[in-house]
């Protein structure tokens, strides 16, 4: 079983996109097309940006998503996937890559959901951290025991999940979790809470969105963030998509249902390698690479 995953926000870098930009016409195309679409030149941004100016909400998921599917759209024939998943921003492109959605409507969709969860981020100062070496259920009953809002927000692999809530909450949290004995609890360079409560104000902009988008069978099944399984039905992807907006990113539990059906290889379309080593922390004899143009 051949899967095909999408990174999500952190995998920018500058220069991405460059390579494929220069060497292939179609790829050249689109990022023109989205240069007018976003109304403002990300490729410019993408291939000599800074590091700040990359990490931007309203540039970075638009820059990893048009990495990501403009590569698996010059892959062509090459883009054989038997099932694909996206790492919570990657959903959009698995999305696109496999025929869900269209180029256009995917890029508009990715930058409505930027501006908006950017927005949220402004309302109360909020922020995630990493916390490395405890188990899930650990993780997630000492969020309970804090005051405010922190809750688990990325189940990345087993024995690391990133949580999410107010700059307070999440300060207490990783103090507690220090104490519980997590080897580290790391605050990390983030613009807002990703994937809690606290992007609530960005649903119905997002929902509108999905709403007024024509969604189509994928090509193969997409395993989704919120819920860790296969789906292929239309109506329960937009479902799955709005509510992954607030609900933890079961990344772990992705991999598991994978590995349970006999994954075999694992291929990353996009920036980094970040997903295929946390492939490789689930089942070592899993083939990983990066798409690339042969």
């Amino acid at each position: 079983m051949k899967v095909y995953v999408f990174p999500g926000q952190g995998a920018q870098f500058s220069g991405m996109g460059k390579e494929l930009y220069d060497n292939h016409l179609k790829a050249k195309e689109r990022f023109h097309q989205a240069n007018e679409i976003l109304g403002f030149e990300i490729s410019k941004i993408m291939f000599e940006g800074t590091e700040d100016e990359l990490k931007q909400t309203k540039v970075t998921q638009p820059a990893i998503f048009l990495h990501s599917t403009i590569l698996a759209e010059v892959l062509g024939e090459q883009f054989q996937p038997d099932a694909a998943a996206g790492h919570s921003l990657g959903e959009f492109s698995a999305l696109v890559a496999t025929g869900c959605l269209n180029f256009e409507d995917g890029l508009k969709l990715v930058s409505a959901r930027a501006l908006a969860m950017q927005k949220a981020c402004e309302i109360t100062p909020s922020t995630m951290a990493a916390i490395l070496g405890l188990e899930d259920h650990v993780v997630e009953e000492i969020c309970t025991t804090v005051q405010g809002v922190v809750v688990p927000a990325n189940y990345n692999c087993p024995g690391q999940l990133v949580i999410s809530g107010t700059v307070p909450a999440v300060e207490e949290a990783c103090a507690k979790l220090t104490e519980a004995g997590a080897k580290r609890a790391l605050v990390l360079q983030v613009g807002g809470a990703f994937h809690s409560p606290l992007m609530e104000p960005a649903r119905e902009v997002l929902a509108l969105a999905i709403e007024n988008t024509k969604f189509h069978t994928p090509r193969c099944a997409i395993y989704q963030n919120v819920n860790a399984q296969a789906v292929t039905d239309p109506t329960e992807i937009k479902l799955n998509l709005l509510a992954q907006l607030t609900a933890p990113v079961k990344w772990t539990q992705t991999m598991l249902t994978m590995n349970e059906i006999g994954i075999t290889e694992v291929v990353e379309v996009g920036p980094g390698k970040v997903l295929q080593g946390l492939f490789k922390k689930i089942n070592r004899d899993v083939v990983t690479s990066s798409a690339s143009i042969g």
